[in-house]
């Protein structure tokens, strides 16, 4: 039978420096996906919204700002906003009182009013469903396109936070320097089908267990894999 699990890295598209370095394996592959999937069974977006153009809100909004603080926010703003011309309704000014408890709130503000005009007057009204068209659309990036893509149209993507990060390098899975580079990485490591999951997972475990300072490496299930001593990481 074949394997379900990605490939060792030297059949993998990356530099010999990495192959050298990454050391991946389909044991190490598969022991990541299983162990984090019962870890964290029903990981998943923590952030609140009952359409795709909230989701774009909450997304922008969480820049800089915890999921929780979000919620708080969006929970009276979602009443009154549920697509763009809800926002536009709405206006900056109204925006701003509403989202000021979240830092960088104005700039938040005056991107959402213009993604929010971009929407309405190029594409329908509608959020587009392509990276390369997300990515056009004031305070999105990288990051946020690909959430946008796997939480609100349930496309394959690999979203690069600071815990996904932080955690894949520590487990050997990447040696980039930017969170693209990483989500490249991952993406040729892990099949697609994974991707969405593993990135909720690798989130959870990187709050819970592997966190940025004073880790729980007592029980952590890949302590053989761990390059946090030697990155400084």
């Amino acid at each position: 039978m074949v394997s379900n699990f990605a490939k060792p890295v030297e059949n993998l598209s990356v530099t010999n420096a990495m192959k050298e370095w990454l050391n991946v394996t389909e044991k190490k592959v598969a022991k990541i996906v299983l162990e984090l999937k019962k870890l964290f069974p029903e990981a998943r977006t923590e952030l609140n919204f009952s359409t795709i153009f909230q989701l774009v809100i909450a997304v922008v909004l969480s820049a800089q700002s915890t999921d929780r603080q979000v919620n708080k926010v969006t929970e009276k703003l979602f009443l009154l906003v549920k697509e763009p011309k809800d926002l536009l309704d709405l206006g900056e000014e109204e925006l701003s009182r509403q989202i000021r408890s979240l830092g960088l709130y104005r700039s938040k503000a005056k991107n959402l009013i213009k993604l929010a005009k971009i929407l309405e007057t190029e594409y329908q009204g509608q959020v587009p469903d392509s990276f390369s068209d997300l990515i056009k659309l004031p305070g999105i990036g990288p990051k946020t396109a690909e959430v946008i893509l796997g939480v609100g149209f349930n496309k394959p993507s690999f979203p690069v936070d600071t815990h996904v990060f932080r955690v894949a390098r520590r487990l050997g899975l990447s040696k980039a320097k930017t969170p693209t580079g990483v989500s490249l990485d991952l993406k040729k490591i892990f099949p697609h089908r994974y991707w969405l999951d593993l990135h909720h997972r690798f989130i959870f475990f990187g709050r819970k267990i592997c966190k940025a300072k004073k880790p729980n490496c007592a029980i952590c299930p890949f302590m053989e894999f761990c390059h946090k001593e030697e990155l400084n990481v």
